[in-house]
């Protein structure tokens, strides 16, 4: 479960509150809405904590979504670019995010880079159907991901930081 410092993180999202994907045009014009409110209350709680870690963007529909994201280790910052789609069946299965550089490098991951969201991210999403979006795919699917497993990585040499690396 998660931990007191992440309860209060994610009680500072707001709630969705429309139930539609990308099928329903209309409906999907007011979640979309209401996501980038999320997202943007999300990012400036995290500048506010200093604990900026993400930049997202859509495609003009807001069906495919790309970024980067990254992680401080050590004192040294780690950067990646994700990438996912909405899937058609949206806010009742959650996105893939996949963070394609890093694929085939942790058991943690699918083909193409998708991050392994499985065992603990996905049944909640399943059970706050359509309260959840995408601040809270960020919040409780990406950034514990990259807290696990990115210093992981690092630890058995499968990933260097950009300055390490030989030209």
């Amino acid at each position: 479960m998660a931990d007191e410092a992440t309860r209060k993180i994610v009680s500072e999202i707001p709630l969705l509150k429309t139930n539609s994907g990308p099928r329903d045009k209309e409906l999907w014009v007011q979640r979309l809405r209401e996501e980038y409110l999320a997202l943007i209350k999300y990012v400036e709680n995290n500048k506010a904590a200093d604990n900026d870690w993400f930049r997202l963007e859509s495609n003009k529909e807001g069906t495919r979504w790309f970024g980067k994201c990254w992680f401080i280790h050590e004192l040294l910052k780690y950067e990646f670019d994700m990438e996912f789609d909405i899937p058609v069946t949206y806010p009742a299965t959650a996105p893939e995010v996949a963070i394609p550089e890093l694929d085939g490098k942790t058991a943690k991951m699918y083909r193409g880079g998708k991050i392994c969201l499985t065992d603990h991210f996905k049944p909640l999403w399943a059970r706050n159907v359509p309260k959840f979006g995408l601040a809270h795919l960020m919040a409780l699917g990406l950034g514990p991901w990259l807290a696990v497993e990115i210093p992981d990585l690092i630890s058995k040499g499968l990933i260097q930081h950009k300055d390490q690396q030989s030209s």
